[in-house]
This record gives C-alpha cells, sequence and structure tokens, in this order.
C-alpha cells in the first residue's frame, strides 16, 4: 500500500511515529492471541506531513507562541490553521493509496474513521478525546473527506490547549489516520483494568451501555457499572439507559431509546469474559489499561486499548501485602521531587522509605502487624492527621488483608511516649546555638572542596545534619510541646468546655523561627515604605532590586541572610531558593506595604503575646473556681508554661535542615558549572535529575550515562500531573479517608479545625506564592502551606488548605498569629472559588460558602 497507508496488520506498538498512539496500539492489539480488532488500515503521518509543508510557517509559529491561558488567540489561529489543512485536501497519490485500500475492505462498507495523533494514548498523556473520530462512513469519498477532518482536528481548539498545558510542540507532533470496518454492536463500553476510583491494580471495572461506545464515551448515558476481583463480581449498579447511539443506514449516526433500558448490557458471564480478556491485554502491555469494546454477534471486539495515565505508581513490595503512608502530606510538600532532591531526602531521615511517583512513603506494614505499636501509632497519626488514620483504619478493617504479630516487639512510635525533658528555657536556646555553630562550621569546612572530594564530604556531612536534627533533646521538646498543647486541650475542655484553649495560649510564643520570618519581612516593608520610588520600581518590576535605594537593598538583603534559604517545597533541595530569585519576595513585600501601617511587626507581636497572657489569667480564674480548682490550676499553669517554653522550637529543626541543604546547593551547583563547562553535562540543572550518589560517580569519571538525564526528565514531567495518596496499598489502591461527622451545617466544607475562631471574608484561591494578591480581610485558600508560605499569613484573616495537620508548620505559625484555619480540606482549591464570600470556623473545623464572587 505504499508509505501512505498500512494495514493494520504491519504495524506494532513501535511504529507511534508512523501511526500515531492509536494506531500503534491497534496493531499492536490485533498481534495478540484471542483479542478481535476490526479490519482496517492506518493512513500514516507521512501524508499528514505533505499536507502540512503547504500550511503557512507563520500560522504554526503563531500557534507555537501563544500560553495555554490566551484562549481568544488560540480560537481564532487554531480555526484559521484547521480551514487551511481542510482547503489543501487529500494529496492524489494519497488519496489513490486511500481508495485502493477502501476498495480491498470493501466500497460498500460502513468505516469508522478516527484520529491517531503521535502524541496521543501514550504511557505518560492519553490525550484521550482530543482529536476527533467519525462513524458510519460509507463510500471512499466520504472517508477521503473525513481523512482531512481528523487531519484538521489536531488544530481543534481543546487539543492545541491541551499541548500547551502538556509542554507539547505544535510542530513536532503529526496525525495519522485509522480507518476501520464498522461494528455494530449489541453493546459497547469501557473496560479499565485498575480500578479508575481507587488506583486497586487487582480491581477491574467494566462500563457497559446498549449500541455503539459512542453514547458512553460522550457522556449522553450513564452505564452499567461492574468491579470485578479476583474473577468474581464485587459490586454491580445497572443504569437505567434512556438513549443508545446507533448508525444510520445511509451514514453517520443517532441517538435513539433503547427498548430494554432497564436491563442489563451484559450478563454476567460476559462481564468476567471481558475482564478476563482485558487481563491478557494488560499482560501484553505490562501495564493497566483503558480499553474500549464492543459485543457483537458471538463475541468481544476491541477497538482501542490505551494505558491509564491517571494512576499513581505501586509501590515495590516482596508480594505479601503493604501498606504506605505518604511523608509528603506529612511536610507539606505533595509535589513531585526530582532525583536529587529525594536523594538528599533520604540521607537526612534515618527511616528508610519507598520512592513512588517521584514522591516518597514510608512502608508502615511492621508497626501495624504488632498491635501495641498499631494503637500507639494510629493515635498519633489519628491527632495530627485524621484522614490519614481513618484511611488506615480502612485497611485495617479488611480481614486478612495485613497479619498480625501479637508476640513482636512493638517499634518506638515518635509521640506515644511522654516527654520527660524539665521545662527549662535555656534548653532551646542551647539547642539553636548549637545548630547555628554547625551551620558555620559547614560553610568553613566545605569551601574551597571540588571534584570528588566536595561531594564526598557532602555525603559525610549527613551525619552531622542528622545528629544535630534527631539530637535526643531537640526530640523531647518538640514532643513536650506537642503533648502540653494535647493535654490543654483536652483537660481544659472537659473542666471548662473551652475549645482548643492551647490556640490563644501559644500566641506569640517565643523562638518560633517561621513566625518570626513573616514579622521580619513587615519589617523590610517598613523601610520600603519610605522610598516611593522604589514602592513604584518594584511594582513595575519585580526584578529591578538591584536599583533600589542602598537602605532598601540593605533591608532586603540581611532579610536573604537570615532566611533566603527557604522556598515553596524546601525539603526539595532542587527547588529555587528566595535568596536564587529574590523577586518571589516582591509580592509580598508590596502587599505588607499596602496593608500595614510603620510597625506592624513589633506590634503584632506584642498584642499576641498580651492576649496569652489574658487568656491564661482567664482560664486560672475559672479553674479556682471549680471543685479542686488550685491542682487543677497549678496543673494547668505547669502545661502552660510548658507549651510556651517550647513549642515555637517546632519549626527551628527544619529551618537548620534546609539552611544546610542551602549550603550543600550552593557548593554543587559550582561543581556542576565546571562540569558543563568541561562538556561533560548540558546544563548545571542537569544534576538534580541525578541521585547525589550518581553525581558522585559523575564527577568522579567525567560522563553521564547515555540517556539517563532525558529520561529523567520526562519521567519526573509525567509525575508532576499525578496527586499522591496519603495512604497507599501494595494493590496501587489509593485509600481516602474521612472524617465521619454529622455534626455540621447544610452544605458546610469539612476539614481538621488547627486554629480557633471564626471568620469571614473574600477567598483568594492561590496556587502559586508569587500570584498572591491580597487586601485586607482576606482569607487564604490553597493547597498545602509550608514555612515559605508563613509571610503572607500577616495579610490574611484565616486559612484553608488541603493538606495539613494539628503539628504541621501552617497550623503552628496560623495558631501563633492568631488565625482561625481549617486544614485538611479535601479538594479546597476546586470546591472554593476564588472571590467567594466564605465562613471560616477554626474552633470546630469546617468552611460555609455564604456568597457567589
Amino acid at each position: 500500500m505504499g508509505n501512505h497507508v498500512l494495514g493494520l496488520q504491519e504495524i506494532d506498538r513501535s511504529q507511534v511515529g508512523v501511526a500515531g498512539g492509536k494506531g500503534a496500539q491497534l496493531g499492536e492489539l490485533a498481534r495478540i492471541d484471542g483479542v478481535r480488532v476490526p479490519a482496517g488500515f492506518c493512513v500514516t503521518t507521512e501524508a499528514f506531513q505533505l499536507v502540512l509543508q503547504d500550511v503557512p510557517e507563520g500560522l504554526l509559529d503563531r500557534l507555537a507562541g501563544l500560553g495555554p491561558d490566551d484562549r481568544d488567540e488560540i480560537r481564532t489561529s487554531s480555526a484559521e490553521v484547521r480551514r487551511v489543512v481542510e482547503e489543501i485536501g487529500v494529496p492524489a497519490d494519497v488519496a489513490a493509496a486511500i481508495t485502493d485500500a477502501v476498495t480491498r475492505l470493501g466500497e460498500d462498507v460502513a468505516y469508522a474513521v478516527r484520529s491517531s495523533a503521535t502524541a496521543e494514548d501514550l504511557p505518560t498523556a492519553s490525550f484521550a478525546g482530543q482529536q476527533d473520530t467519525y462513524l458510519n462512513v460509507i463510500g471512499a469519498a466520504s472517508v477521503l473527506w473525513h481523512v482531512s477532518r481528523c487531519w484538521a482536528s489536531l488544530f481543534t481548539e481543546r487539543a492545541v490547549t491541551y499541548r500547551l498545558r502538556g509542554g507539547f510542540d505544535h510542530r513536532q507532533v503529526h496525525m495519522a489516520v485509522v480507518v476501520q470496518q464498522m461494528v455494530f454492536p449489541h453493546a459497547a463500553g469501557v473496560l479499565f483494568t485498575a480500578d479508575p476510583a481507587t488506583s486497586n491494580r487487582k480491581v477491574a471495572c467494566v462500563e457497559a451501555a446498549f449500541g455503539l461506545g459512542e453514547a458512553l464515551v460522550s457522556g449522553l448515558v450513564n452505564a452499567d457499572v461492574y468491579r470485578v476481583r479476583d474473577d468474581s463480581i464485587t459490586t454491580r449498579s445497572i443504569a437505567s439507559k434512556e438513549l443508545s447511539v446507533v448508525a444510520v443506514p445511509g451514514g453517520g449516526t443517532r441517538t435513539v431509546e433503547p427498548a430494554r433500558r432497564d436491563e442489563p448490557a451484559l450478563t454476567d458471564e460476559q462481564v468476567l469474559e471481558l475482564v478476563r480478556l482485558g487481563r491478557r491485554i494488560e499482560a501484553h502491555f505490562g501495564r493497566p489499561q483503558d480499553i474500549e469494546w464492543c459485543l457483537a454477534g458471538d463475541g468481544f471486539q476491541v477497538v482501542q486499548s490505551r494505558p491509564i495515565t491517571t494512576l499513581f505508581p505501586v509501590p515495590e513490595s516482596d508480594g505479601a501485602n503493604r501498606v504506605f503512608v505518604s511523608v509528603g502530606h506529612q511536610q507539606m510538600m505533595t509535589d513531585a521531587m526530582k532525583p536529587l532532591g529525594l536523594s538528599v531526602w533520604q540521607l537526612t531521615t534515618p527511616r528508610p522509605m519507598t520512592e513512588v511517583g517521584s514522591r516518597l512513603f514510608v512502608d508502615v506494614t511492621p508497626i501495624l502487624a504488632v498491635p501495641t505499636s498499631r494503637e500507639q501509632f494510629l493515635d498519633v497519626i489519628g491527632k495530627s492527621d485524621p484522614l490519614m488514620g481513618d484511611a488506615l483504619h480502612t485497611v485495617l478493617d479488611r480481614d486478612g488483608f495485613l497479619p498480625s504479630f501479637p508476640g513482636e516487639e512493638a517499634q518506638p512510635i515518635l509521640g506515644a511516649a511522654q516527654a520527660t525533658i524539665e521545662t527549662d528555657p535555656d534548653v532551646v536556646t542551647e539547642l539553636i546555638g548549637a545548630a547555628e555553630t554547625s551551620v558555620a562550621a559547614l560553610k568553613r569546612d566545605i569551601a574551597g572542596r571540588s571534584g570528588a572530594d566536595l561531594v564526598e564530604f557532602v555525603l559525610a556531612d549527613f551525619q552531622e545534619l542528622r545528629r544535630v536534627l534527631f539530637d535526643a533533646r531537640s526530640s523531647q521538646v518538640i514532643m513536650a510541646g506537642m503533648q502540653a498543647t494535647w493535654w490543654l486541650n483536652e483537660h481544659l475542655f472537659e473542666w471548662l468546655g473551652e475549645k482548643n484553649a492551647a490556640d490563644t495560649l501559644t500566641l506569640s510564643a517565643p523562638h518560633n523561627v517561621t513566625s518570626e520570618m513573616g514579622l521580619s519581612l513587615l519589617d523590610v516593608a517598613d523601610v520600603v515604605r519610605r522610598h516611593p520610588d522604589a514602592v513604584a520600581a518594584l511594582e513595575d518590576s519585580p526584578d529591578s532590586l538591584a536599583t533600589l535605594p542602598a537602605e532598601v537593598r540593605k533591608a532586603i538583603g540581611d532579610y536573604l541572610d537570615k532566611y533566603g534559604m527557604r522556598c515553596v517545597g524546601e525539603i526539595d533541595i532542587t527547588r529555587p531558593r528566595w535568596s536564587e530569585h529574590p523577586a518571589t519576595l516582591v509580592p509580598m513585600i508590596l502587599t505588607n506595604v499596602r496593608n500595614f501601617a510603620e510597625g506592624a511587626g513589633s506590634r503584632r507581636f506584642e498584642q499576641g503575646r498580651e492576649e496569652a497572657w489574658r487568656k491564661e489569667q482567664e482560664l486560672l480564674e475559672r479553674l479556682l473556681a471549680l471543685p479542686d480548682g488550685e491542682a487543677k490550676a497549678a496543673q494547668t499553669k505547669r502545661m502552660i508554661d510548658r507549651v510556651r517554653t517550647f513549642i515555637g522550637y517546632r519549626e527551628y529543626p527544619k529551618y537548620f535542615m534546609v539552611s544546610r541543604y542551602f549550603v550543600y546547593k550552593q557548593a554543587l551547583l559550582a561543581e556542576a558549572g565546571r562540569l558543563v563547562s568541561a562538556g561533560v553535562l548540558d546544563t548545571a540543572s542537569d544534576i538534580f535529575f541525578l541521585t547525589l550518589q550518581e553525581f558522585h560517580d559523575v564527577v568522579r569519571t567525567q560522563s553521564v550515562p547515555s540517556g539517563l538525564i532525558a529520561r529523567r526528565r520526562e519521567e519526573f514531567r509525567s509525575h508532576e500531573t499525578l496527586t499522591p495518596p496519603r495512604v497507599l496499598t501494595s494493590d496501587g489502591e489509593a485509600v481516602a479517608g474521612s472524617y465521619r461527622r454529622s455534626d455540621l451545617p447544610a452544605g458546610a466544607l469539612v476539614g481538621l479545625a488547627v486554629s480557633s475562631g471564626t471568620v469571614e471574608g473574600r477567598a483568594r484561591v492561590v496556587l502559586d506564592m508569587a500570584d498572591a494578591d491580597l487586601a485586607p480581610g482576606d482569607i487564604l485558600v490553597t493547597a498545602y502551606t509550608d514555612p515559605s508560605w508563613s509571610p503572607l499569613f500577616v495579610a490574611i484573616a484565616g486559612l484553608v488548605t488541603e493538606v495539613g495537620g494539628l503539628m504541621t508548620h501552617g497550623a503552628v505559625v496560623a495558631r501563633e498569629y492568631g488565625l482561625p484555619a481549617v486544614v485538611g480540606l479535601e479538594g479546597a482549591t476546586r470546591v472554593i472559588r476564588d472571590g467567594q464570600r466564605i465562613r471560616v470556623n477554626g474552633t470546630d473545623g469546617y468552611v460555609e460558602v455564604l456568597s457567589e464572587a
């Protein structure tokens, strides 16, 4: 058939560049024993490139220069390209090859004409529904016209936007077209060989409807849904199928009302047969599949199979059932991490971790298998992150999923044992002083090192990092502060009915480096405010720091000297630090200039301290009036002193850690620069896609394994789009948790109460800190807040996050600033829209939407 047309039997999965994703998958499917694929052929990308040569270069250049949010320009430019492609039509030699192929299969046969782009049905991007498909096309002339329309559909508005969002170059994506004999089925639908709702690889999901599958995939009809595990149907839901799409004798399709709308589209045996067929296809491709099927006459035919690209990867295990918990949800960093960041974090922590989807997870199976450690662990997790705790209970409630070893020795659980350290402020100052001395020594000792000696020094220095970070007294201080918080909340609620009393009692606690960081930026704003020209310059260009008055440059420089190692996602050493991109701070500085008067930083701190003192006096007076009041008041006073002495230090260890990380990073990037000069690396940022140990090998050998960095970049890009679960099993199941509450107002959005008080205000949904445009009274709604977000806290009235726990950084700082806060509100940035008026109840842990934007 020449280079323009290939039969499906001539194609395999390696020929994506020739047949597009769909064509390559169908050709490969046709090679699997027992899998029936409708007969057909593929118009190759070579034919499309002949057409593309006649499209004016300027049109494609215009598309390439757009961003995904340039909607009007995308609409206009893409429509122009489509018009030009359709006007060019099918070149004569291509048309002859297509006509010959149609004649071989049958001139009067009905066909499906289906787009097959080279960036489609890929392991990392499905592009599902982005290009066009035409059904029941009859006659060679009609096939030719619809082939041209498929080519043009590469430039639909939705397809162009999808590519722009995914970083795909329009000029590097080409279009093949699959032409197959139509199947007129009794029923059709979709089979997922892994449950799309939970990602469980052992559960298949079948969706079925009457007639052509178009009704289902286009959302016109509800489908029957079956879930199958171990060749047994576990759940079934039979829908009332109001519509069915059927072929029209002269060509095209129409919708009709099926006569047996309430009957199952498949028998149970057909469901199980279909799943067995799907498992065969999955085994062939080596990963879970999204399969479009149809049932006609004597059996199933497969019309498409593509990888399910939204599944979170399965952790490696020994074949036994395992349970993993997310490190990112505890560290307020759920984004994908690059290999260097993952390896540095793993070198930092003493607990073994599993890397999955460019995130880290801890296997807690051994802890959960022993009753004593299980109870302690669930108690601690339940207090800090109730959704994670509930998800773990869900797994444990499944009989036989995890073994139980009642005779085993319980593993020690951080936070389970009572802290015994004395309430002594000198302990905190001594720990901070020792950490600062250690960082200073690191800066001195690393200076001048290069090559393998430098990397070996950094690798060896993790011993010192861990020595300081996990100092026994440091852990005792952190736990003493947390346990005092829990004690106060539990006992004062029991004795006085006072909810979350510790929230007010910890306002402006000393030695909280994270809250101090936010107040210090108010001091920077005081300096900037004195220079109107500097304010105007920063508003005009955030990168204009070098041209600012000396006093302003010094204020910003001093701030960066102390806090410049911080950034969003700071546990990943590869993330750009404030010192590397000082302009990141400019929006926050300008917000402070706009919203606050001179001296706001010191006033905020004093006001918080006074409010905490007044609350302490009030509580002690009320306790004294109770039976046994003197003892209760004395116990409470000891715990208040304890929490105020220790709770601020909770933020310091991470500050110490990222300070050390930044010293490592500067030295490693300097070494990477030397490798770039030597031609070993293309860019210094290449080292971000190597583990620290691999970078050591590169420095020693002066070579990088061929293609390694490019593969890592592509893998990272695919993992960035995934959402990590709090709890993950060895079956690949992402286990969701619930708050299980029934005491909420109608329509309230439930989360975890972490900072008391109720506030109403405008919701500002912010996904990137640099985009924060805040006014007094605004409520920040975001995915997560690590310490780098704290400078924004001084400018807001309340906080809502999707991720967080009682003792995570955002919660601690929100309490110190007196901000009502609700965290762990699943999907907050989707269900709350920017500009809506909302009420945040940080005492009882819920949010209400009061009015639209």
